[in-house]
């Protein structure tokens, strides 16, 4: 039993040891060694040289740490149904998902990060409600992605309303379904664990009770997730608008907001790992706030490199500096754990 329990300490430490590894190799590689952005590498570096910085940089940051509390007290605040944990203990929970999630695809790394955390609860059970957060999470940003289309249709693409009304008209239908259809079921989330009654038969018997954390959570439970979600979309939003005039780009708030809501809708629909996420934000801002560059014509020269820097920007206080967090925490996480005696 002792050259057991020997064992699996080497094998946590050798994939703690692996997975500290792979985070810091990943943000070096993306941070340090990518030399196809010169004139972007200049104008952050610019950023020393412009008054009042400290405090915009320190407001964001701020933001970030913001973000991401409200984060750890939504998976608390979920995680509970099955086990308590401490605030601190669920921030770094999610700055070790943060880590890991760098180097997998669509973040599903934040899932093992979290739940490799917990002390005696089903893993299983951590990551179908972490699920759950997540859900929320993506919801607000579909129902605010697709009213944002609603909006940025009439302003930036005329000839829809003009000339072809009924299309417009049939969209907003189509979307006011689709926030039916989405709400309804968030809201309803226990059907899934009545539906797995009836997909999964008794050979599976063992997968179907993990199902149950479906069922945990009633409409106002939800309803509270969905509004801590709905904060930290408000916050990382004001975070990018925040950097973007401080590079430069007169925009108003309410367009910026409009074109960033669009942005978040569209990197919710490709699939892709944080890293590379770098360079795709930066592409599809690119095009949206050429839109409103089109259409307001204000003369910035500097357009492009703005918008890239905003991106590039939010993306080292948002994901960059909490994986370097993170990767603090990740020699608390337990792959191998010490059965449970539940009698």
């Amino acid at each position: 039993m002792k050259n057991l329990l020997k064992i699996s300490k080497i094998q946590n430490l050798l994939l703690q040891l692996a997975i500290f590894a792979a985070t810091c190799f990943f943000i070096y590689n993306q941070v340090f060694l990518k030399n196809d952005q010169p004139e972007l590498w200049a104008l952050l570096k610019s950023v020393a040289l412009k008054p009042g910085y400290e405090v915009t940089i320190s407001i964001v940051i701020g933001l970030m740490f913001c973000n991401w509390f409200i984060e750890a007290v939504k998976w608390k605040y979920l995680i509970a149904r099955i086990e308590i944990i401490s605030f601190s203990y669920a921030v770094q929970a999610v700055f070790t998902g943060v880590s890991i999630s760098t180097f997998t695809p669509n973040r599903v790394g934040e899932y093992i990060g979290r739940v490799f955390f917990l002390k005696n609860a089903s893993r299983i059970e951590g990551i179908l409600i972490t699920i759950v957060g997540s859900m929320a999470q993506l919801l607000v940003t579909v129902l605010l992605g697709t009213i944002a289309i609603l909006i940025f249709i009439p302003q930036y693409i005329p000839i829809m309303i003009f000339s072809h009304a009924y299309l417009y008209y049939a969209l907003f239908i189509l979307i006011v379904l689709l926030h039916t259809l989405l709400l309804s079921l968030f809201f309803n989330l226990s059907f899934l664990a009545t539906i797995k009654e009836k997909i999964l038969r008794n050979g599976l018997k063992r997968i179907r009770k993990f199902f149950r954390v479906f069922a945990f959570y009633h409409n106002r439970e939800l309803a509270t997730v969905l509004t801590l979600s709905l904060t930290r979309y408000l916050i990382f939003s004001s975070q990018f608008f925040i950097l973007i005039r401080f590079f430069g780009i007169p925009i108003s708030y309410f367009d910026a907001i409009v074109l960033i809501a669009l942005i978040y809708f569209i990197m919710t629909a490709i699939p892709t790992i944080a890293l590379t996420e770098l360079g795709l934000r930066g592409s599809v801002s690119l095009y949206f706030f050429g839109f409103w560059l089109s259409k307001t014509n204000p003369g910035t020269d500097f357009f492009n490199a703005g918008v890239l820097a905003a991106s590039v920007f939010l993306w080292m206080i948002n994901l960059g500096i909490p994986a370097v967090i993170g990767t603090i925490f990740v020699f608390r996480l337990r792959f191998f754990r010490k059965p449970v005696n539940l009698s």
